[in-house]
């Protein structure tokens, strides 16, 4: 389990006032003496497969996240891959997959793929590399580019670095090696690294790299990055650009600044998600979301993003599927179109396009997505996405906020292009008084086409929405 996403998840209240960053320290260790270890040696694997071409702008990505012990019945690759049209039919052009490696069992395990065994191997309960390499082939035959999810910040107990490198490990006044301990709560089924051993750098960075050649993926999202040395990131990131034949994308599972200029393409929206709950759950203004477009964005230049979600593994587990959180399928929407559309790249997590209302508990293995349950979920989310793709102001525009306390309105500019969004985040029917610099105007509707005038004033049904273009 995401050790970062637990930490944030329980100052949520703290989330729409504030960035966290300053309460989710992670412990200071006693140091260990730097060793002469020498850099490592492996050599770079030979290539599989032909780079990836079709690798969408960083701007333009639409993420699918992938839980593989619950996605299909068999809890591997093959189910996946069996799937990979449905998912390409929604709109995504970016999978990212949870931890595909052999994780640790040993007698501190919770079975979490977040406790690393091996980084240079395929986790026998997934299927083989083989199987991994037809499933980044097929997502790449429909133009959907393969993100890896990495734990660098830790490895399992039965690690072979503990044995033979103890050096590369955190170790207490005892000379013990320290398991992961963050603002007070400790995680014993995982051993903290050492970010000032340079040898375990140079190998975590190696192991990185390999994923490139090996299996021809198109980027990492990085587990609890927060919580470790922006200088490791920045050398990291630099190596991977380094590789021209690939384009790859940069995800930190973090809030930091300093992310963006350690090399990252994106941090991730705790703190929007945090703005939703907030917003369906507890009734806080809608306007939340107008500040946090600043605050998640401080550090970004150019084109890196912020990817935005209504649930993910972490949240889905602990808090509650969005259905169940956000007030049924149409409050679920609702958030989803805020999510989608004000700033930002979208991440959908499998299961969430089915509309589930139940849960899949960590460590994922008790519950299956139940696909095709609500069709007209699916068919919304691919229809918003497709206005989305189709309109550079929606996907990549400039917004100005328009909000009141209980609609999230705003419009996006790009070029000569402009939207209008304005979602209903109450569970009753909102009349929202248009801004005398957009009233009585002529809009398209991106969603189903046709000519909508706004007057002065617009009506929108419980949790209701109106996506307008021109």
């Amino acid at each position: 389990m995401s050790l970062l996403q637990t930490a944030y998840k329980n100052s949520l209240v703290l989330v729409v006032a504030a960035s966290l960053l300053g309460s989710c320290k992670p412990d200071t260790p006693v140091a260990p003496t730097p060793t002469p270890d020498p850099p490592t040696t492996n050599p770079t694997p030979p290539q599989y497969g032909t780079p990836f071409t079709g690798v969408p702008n960083r701007e333009d990505a639409v993420m699918y996240q992938v839980n593989m012990r619950a996605f299909s019945q068999s809890g591997n690759f093959a189910g996946v891959t069996a799937r990979l049209d449905s998912i390409r039919d929604l709109g995504v052009n970016v999978l990212y997959l949870m931890p595909i490696y052999p994780i640790g069992t040993d007698s501190k395990s919770v079975n979490s793929p977040y406790a690393v065994k091996d980084y240079r191997s395929v986790n026998s309960e997934f299927g083989s590399l083989t199987d991994l390499r037809a499933l980044v082939d097929g997502a790449h035959q429909r133009n959907m580019a393969v993100m890896l999810d990495w734990v660098a910040n830790h490895t399992s107990w039965d690690n072979p670095w503990i044995t033979q490198h103890p050096d590369w490990y955190q170790k207490n006044a005892a000379g013990a090696i320290m398991p992961v301990s963050n603002n007070g709560t400790t995680y014993n089924d995982v051993a903290q690294l050492n970010f000032g051993n340079a040898a375990m750098r140079m190998e975590m960075i190696s192991a990185l790299k390999s994923w490139v050649y090996t299996a021809n993926v198109d980027g990492f999202r990085f587990d609890y990055a927060d919580f470790q040395p922006n200088d490791f990131w920045k050398q990291a990131s630099d190596t991977l650009r380094n590789i021209k034949t690939h384009k790859l994308l940069l995800l930190a599972e973090g809030t930091r600044a300093a992310n963006f200029t350690s090399g990252f393409d994106y941090n991730f929206g705790f703190n929007f998600y945090g703005g939703i709950y907030q917003v369906y759950r507890n009734g806080v203004a809608a306007t939340t979301f107008d500040a946090l477009n600043a605050s998640e964005y401080t550090g970004a230049t150019g084109t890196q993003q912020v990817v935005r979600y209504i649930t993910n593994h972490d949240v889905n587990g602990s808090d509650g599927t969005p259905v169940a959180l956000f007030g049924g399928k149409a409050g679920a929407m609702s958030a989803f179109v805020i999510t989608a559309l004000y700033k930002g790249v979208p991440m959908i997590y499998n299961g969430q396009e089915a509309g589930m209302s139940q849960a899949i508990p960590f460590p994922f293995t008790s519950v299956k997505v139940a696909w095709g349950q609500n069709p007209d979920v699916k068919r919304a989310y691919k229809q918003l996405l497709a206005a989305r793709a189709a309109s550079a102001a929606l996907r990549i525009g400039t917004p100005t906020a328009y909000s009141t306390a209980s609609v999230c309105a705003f419009t996006k500019t790009a070029g000569s292009e402009q939207a209008f969004v304005l979602v209903n985040v109450r569970n009753s029917a909102q009349t929202y008084t248009v801004p005398t610099t957009l009233a009585n105007t002529t809009w398209t509707n991106a969603l189903q086409g046709g000519s909508v005038a706004v007057g002065t004033q617009v009506s929108l049904p419980a949790y209701g929405y109106l996506i307008l273009k021109k």
